[in-house]
């Protein structure tokens, strides 16, 4: 984790969310094969080569998940007041059933999840400690929507590393 957070050239970008534009409450890093190009939430990311540390790891959550991985994405959370809003991985350049393979460094921190349109699912509250590994897949992103919540508590750092296959979709009649 030291070595992640010390070599990687963390970004803090902007959103726009409700017309007001705010910095996202986490350090970013993009990395992964020159084709794994991402967007999501109106931001197009261009991957970093992979490093040696992060292709190890890389083929580490390959052998966990069963599934190929050409990107990751390294989010760094300093304290408690970095978060994630509620979201689902569900851009099309993941497909229809991403595989995400999520590693969590550093301190605890819950994700949440809520049900994307019944509004009576009951959530669910995950606890991801240090060195854990958390693998969404078939129609996860689907249905519901993750995320990080602010604590009001004084924390340590987090560092999640999600590890997904991003590719293009072809439109049907298109090969």
């Amino acid at each position: 984790m030291e070595l992640l957070l010390a070599q990687t050239p963390w970004r803090q970008e902007s959103i726009t969310v409700y017309g007001k534009t705010h910095l996202q409450p986490r350090l970013l890093a993009w990395y992964g094969e020159p084709a794994a190009v991402y967007r999501y939430s109106g931001k197009t990311h261009q991957p970093l080569p992979w490093t040696d540390q992060l292709d190890g790891l890389r083929r580490r959550m390959e052998a966990l998940a069963g599934t190929p991985f050409n990107s990751v994405l390294l989010n760094y959370y300093r304290d408690g007041r970095d978060s994630m809003g509620l979201h689902a991985d569900d851009e099309p350049e993941l497909g229809p059933e991403p595989v995400i393979a999520s590693l969590s460094l550093g301190e605890e921190r819950a994700l949440y999840f809520r049900h994307k349109r019944d509004k009576q699912a009951r959530g669910l509250d995950v606890s991801l400690p240090h060195g854990s590994v958390l693998l969404m897949s078939g129609a996860t992103q689907r249905y519901w929507k993750h995320g990080i919540r602010k604590l009001r508590r004084d924390c340590g750092p987090r560092l999640n590393l999600t590890f997904r296959l991003v590719g293009s979709i072809s439109a049907p009649g298109e090969d």
